[in-house]
């Protein structure tokens, strides 16, 4: 079973023992999934990764991703191949398409489909896919199936759960929340998660982590570039949120309007 809070790794280039440490308490704290793709730091973030998880491999669920330049059928293999090397791993668990590509999926797909034939992807899914756009990739990846949709979630933007979770959960597609602290501008001092912060003996970010994963079949990966932070987001999992406090999340962070469409950074 992947954890509910996993570890996400697009900045960790800049800093990278206090890196490889905190990917490598997030291990021993249990938080085994580890998301990565070859667009950070141009591949030097996979390097890091690769380091940070020798000798663990197995304890790791480890997803990278394909820039959609590089998502043909041939482009597929290869970009796949060289995260191999740099992760210093013979196979992904997951191999996402980081987002929606100038080449037909279908080929994508196909390239998929030869990566798992060799035993170097277990499943393949997709990143900042609408719904629209979510079921022609079902539908190309058949029989297969599509692990999951990735996806900006955290609280300043809750688009995702006009439908496209419901969608996703119909579909059996997971679906996995990035950057669930937003971009610099987390609401660490609003009320209403300092006074349920208060009740648990928790922090407000352990808090949204929390409500974050309240739904079946839905993920969040926070970026983990400190030990501090890594034992902080791990001890969100301490935390079981009441149906009157998810009411008041819900209310204080509301949805926003349907029709802004699907977010991502």
């Amino acid at each position: 079973m992947v954890p509910i809070i996993g570890q996400g790794t697009w900045t960790m280039e800049r800093h990278r023992k206090e890196s490889i440490a905190a990917l490598r308490r997030g291990l021993d704290l249990g938080m085994t999934h580890i998301d990565t793709a070859e667009m950070y730091g141009g591949g030097a973030v996979e390097e890091v990764v690769g380091e940070a998880i020798r000798g663990r491999r197995d304890e790791v669920f480890l997803v990278s991703k394909v820039l959609p330049s590089n998502a043909s059928y041939r482009g597929t293999v290869e970009a796949c191949e060289r995260s191999l090397r740099r992760l210093r791993t013979h196979w992904l668990d997951v191999y996402l398409l980081h987002s929606p590509s100038y080449h037909p999926f279908e080929d994508t797909v196909k390239g998929f489909r030869r990566l798992v034939d060799e035993g170097k992807i277990r499943a393949f899914g997709v990143s900042n896919f609408d719904g629209e756009l979510l079921d022609e990739a079902i539908a190309l990846g058949r029989p297969e199936g599509v692990a999951c949709d990735q996806v900006l979630y955290h609280l300043g933007n809750r688009w995702i759960e006009h439908g496209l979770i419901d969608h996703c959960l119909t579909m059996d597609v997971s679906v996995v929340g990035y950057s669930p602290f937003g971009q610099g501008d987390f609401p660490e001092d609003d009320p209403v998660l300092q006074e349920i912060a208060a009740a648990h003996n928790a922090t407000p970010r352990q808090v949204a982590l929390r409500f974050l994963v309240r739904l079946p079949g839905t993920f969040t990966i926070p970026k983990s570039s400190t030990v501090a932070h890594v034992e902080e987001n791990a001890g969100a999992a301490e935390v079981t949120l009441t149906p009157d406090e998810i009411a008041r999340i819900d209310a204080a962070f509301p949805l926003g309007p349907v029709g802004a469409g699907l977010p991502r950074l």
